[in-house]
C-alpha cells in the first residue's frame, strides 16, 4: 500500500471487472462485469479513455452515465440545443430499457440542480411513497418477528408508489426546453428495435434466474425460451415502447391514472405468494417534493445534496466535516493514518444516520444540528489517536426534539444508477436513480419492473422500547443512502458526482469528492481509485486491487477488515477552463462531451 501509483496504475489498465456489491454482509446478489458495449465511434473512443484512465475532456457539454446507448440518447439532446433536465429524461427512459436492473419507471430519484441563469440550488424529491393502508407490521410474520428479507422483496409487498415518471416532468417543466414527445424517442426505438444484451446484464439475469422466474411476465421477458439470454441477444420490449408512447403523448397523467395504473395495482396485488398494498390511489396523489438542499463545508468548498428523506449530503457532509479537522491532503493516499480518519470518520456518520435520518414529513431530523462545524469538532476530537475505535457510538446534536431514538439497522440494497450532465448553458445536473435490489421486486408490467423499496424502512417499529425513526407509515418515505451531489466554489459548481451502490454510495462519493479536492486527482483517476469503506465496524477493501496491501496496517491499528468486491458506478464531471468526464471502469458506463 505504500505505492498507490502502482495501485492506480494496475487498476485503471484492467480491461474488465466481474464484481459485486452489497451493503450487508450476508447478501451478494449483484455480480457485474463492465463488458464494452459502444455502438458508436464516439462511445468507444470514451471507452478507450476510461480504460486508459483518461478524463473526457470538453468544451460545452458533458454527459457521465451508466450505458453508451443512454448517454448517446441524452447527447443527441444536448445537441439539439436541449438542457441538462431534457437530456436526462432521454438517458433515464434508455437506461430503463438497457439496464432495467437498476433503475426504470417503476422506481424512484432524487435530483440535484444548479441554474446557471440565478445561481440557485434546487433539489427534487422523486423517492417513492409507502402506500396509504400500510401498516406498521407490513414486514413482519405472524407472530411479530421481522421477515427474513428476500422473503419481503420479492412479490408485492414491497412495492411502493413510483416516483422517476413524475420526477421527469417536473423537471421538464421547470427547466426543460425541448418538446416532451422527443425525448422519448431513443427509448421507443431501441424498445421497438432491440438491444444487445451486455456482459453485465446477461450475468446479473443468470444469477437472479430463480427469484425472475417466479413470475410469468418477468420470466418471459428476461429469460425468453426458458434460458437466460447469451450476450450479444437481441433484446425488444414492444410494451416499454408503448408505455414510453402513452407518457410521451399524455406526460405522468398516463402512468399514474388509467390502464397503466390499474395494471401496475393489479401485478401488485395479485402477486403469486406475496401480494402487496399498493392501490390506485396512491399512484393518483403522489406528488415530487422539491426541497432545500443540504450544503456543508469543506475546505472552502459547499459540498451539496439532497436532504432527508436522503441520508446522503447529511452522512457525507459529517465525514467530511469531520476529516476538515485533519490534513489528508499532507497525508495523502498512501499512508494508513488516511485511511483510519476517514474510516472511522464514516462509522461515526453512520451511527448517527443509524438513529436520527428518515423522511422528515414525518419525524423531526435534527439537519442543522448532524452537520454543525461545531458538532462534527467535537466528534473529531475521537479520532485524535493513532488507533481504531473501539465503538462508534451516535451523538448528541442540537436537537429540538426529545425523543429517544433506536437505532435502524435497515438494510439497503442495489440495485441503483446515477446521471451526471453539464449542459452548454452552465447548468448542472446531478440525479440518482434506483429500483433498490437488483431487478427490484421481480414484478414486471408493461414492459418496467417494479421497485421494492419499501424494504428500506426498518421492518421494526421498535426497539428496546424506543421508537425507530425509519419505521414504516402510510405515505411515509423510506431512508435512503443515495446521494446525487454538486460541489462548489464561490457559488459555482466544480464537481458533479453521484454513484449507485447501496448504503456504501456515501463512501463511495465521498471517495472521489476527498481524492479530487485533497489529492489532485482527476475525475477518472478517482473514480477509480480502489474503494476502501467502513461503516458498521468491519473495514472493506476493494478484493483485486492493492487496496488489499493496507490490510495489515489496518489491523494493526484495532481495524477488523474483509476484502470484498464493490461495485461502485460513480459518475462524475469537473468543471473549469474545460469539462472532464468520468466514467467507474467497474461498470459499463461512459462519459461524452462536446
Amino acid at each position: 500500500m505504500r505505492h498507490f501509483t502502482k495501485l492506480l496504475l494496475t487498476f485503471l489498465l484492467l480491461p474488465q471487472f466481474i464484481v459485486a456489491e452489497q451493503s450487508a454482509d450476508q447478501f451478494e446478489p449483484e455480480i457485474a462485469g463492465a463488458g464494452l458495449v459502444a455502438t458508436t465511434p464516439e462511445s468507444r473512443a470514451s471507452e478507450a479513455a476510461k480504460l486508459a484512465g483518461r478524463p473526457v475532456e470538453a468544451q460545452n457539454w458533458m454527459i457521465s452515465a451508466a450505458h453508451p446507448l443512454a448517454v448517446e440518447a441524452g447527447a443527441d439532446v444536448l445537441r439539439r440545443g436541449g438542457t441538462a433536465a431534457d437530456a436526462m429524461v432521454a438517458v433515464q427512459v434508455v437506461l430503463g430499457l438497457v439496464e432495467p436492473q437498476s433503475s426504470g419507471l417503476g422506481g424512484g430519484a432524487f435530483l440535484v440542480w444548479y441554474d446557471a441563469k440565478t445561481g440557485a440550488l434546487t433539489t427534487l424529491d422523486g423517492r417513492e411513497t409507502a402506500p396509504l393502508v400500510a401498516t406498521p407490521t407490513l414486514f413482519q410474520d405472524e407472530a411479530g418477528h421481522p421477515l427474513e428479507f428476500y422473503d419481503a422483496v420479492v412479490g408485492g409487498r414491497s412495492v411502493g408508489t413510483p416516483g422517476t415518471v413524475a420526477l421527469l416532468q417536473a423537471a421538464h417543466e421547470k427547466w426543460g426546453m425541448a418538446e416532451w414527445p422527443t425525448l422519448f424517442e431513443d427509448g421507443i426505438a431501441l424498445a421497438d428495435q432491440g438491444f444487445a444484451v451486455g456482459p453485465r446484464l446477461a450475468k446479473l439475469i443468470e444469477g437472479d434466474a430463480d427469484r425472475l422466474s417466479r413470475f410469468d411476465a418477468t420470466r418471459a421477458y428476461f429469460m425468453p425460451d426458458g434460458a437466460v439470454p447469451p450476450v450479444g441477444h437481441v433484446l425488444r420490449n414492444p410494451e416499454y415502447a408503448d408505455t414510453l408512447r402513452q407518457i410521451a403523448a399524455k406526460g405522468a397523467q398516463a402512468f399514474y391514472a388509467g390502464e397503466i395504473a390499474k395494471d401496475i395495482v393489479q401485478t401488485v396485488q395479485s402477486a403469486v405468494g406475496n401480494p402487496g398494498v399498493l392501490n390506485t390511489l396512491d399512484l393518483a396523489i403522489y406528488q415530487v417534493k422539491e426541497r432545500a438542499p443540504v450544503c456543508s463545508g469543506y475546505r472552502g468548498y459547499q459540498i451539496c445534496g439532497m436532504g432527508p428523506p436522503s441520508s446522503g449530503a447529511l452522512t457525507v457532509g459529517q465525514i467530511l466535516g469531520i476529516v476538515d479537522n485533519f490534513d489528508l491532503a499532507a497525508l495523502g493516499p498512501n499512508d494508513p493514518q488516511t485511511w483510519r480518519l476517514i474510516g472511522d470518520a464514516t462509522r461515526l456518520g453512520f451511527s448517527d444516520r443509524g438513529r436520527y435520518m428518515a423522511d422528515s414529513d414525518f419525524v423531526p431530523v435534527p439537519v442543522k444540528g448532524l452537520i454543525d462545524p461545531a458538532y462534527l469538532k467535537a466528534r473529531a476530537e475521537q479520532l485524535k489517536r493513532d488507533s481504531a475505535l473501539e465503538q462508534a457510538l451516535p451523538g448528541k446534536p442540537d436537537y429540538d426534539h426529545a425523543l429517544n431514538w433506536a437505532d435502524d439497522v435497515a438494510l439497503e440494497l442495489p440495485s441503483t444508477s446515477h446521471i451526471s450532465i453539464v449542459d452548454q448553458f452552465g447548468n448542472a445536473l446531478s440525479m440518482t436513480t434506483t429500483i433498490e435490489n437488483a431487478f427490484g421486486s421481480r414484478l414486471m408490467v408493461r414492459g418496467f419492473l417494479l421497485n421494492n423499496e419499501l424494504t428500506d424502512f426498518s421492518f421494526l417499529t421498535h426497539d428496546d422500547g424506543r421508537p425507530i425513526a425509519n419505521a414504516i407509515a402510510p405515505g411515509k418515505r423510506p431512508r435512503s443512502s443515495m446521494s446525487p451531489t454538486i460541489v462548489l466554489k464561490e457559488g459555482k459548481p466544480v464537481l458533479v458526482v453521484g454513484s449507485p451502490g447501496g448504503s456504501r454510495i456515501i463512501s463511495y462519493v465521498t471517495k472521489v469528492i476527498i481524492a479530487h479536492l485533497d489529492w489532485g486527482m482527476n475525475v477518472q483517476q478517482a473514480a477509480s481509485f480502489p474503494n476502501m469503506i467502513n461503516r458498521f465496524g468491519v473495514y472493506d477493501l476493494e478484493a483485486g486491487t492493492q487496496a488489499v496491501e493496507m490490510e495489515k496496517d489496518l489491523q494493526a491499528m484495532g481495524f477488523t477488515t474483509e476484502n470484498r468486491d464493490m461495485t461502485s458506478g460513480i459518475h462524475a464531471i469537473s468543471i473549469g477552463q474545460r469539462l472532464l468526464g468520468g466514467a467507474d471502469p467497474r461498470r459499463e458506463g461512459i462519459a461524452l462531451g462536446d
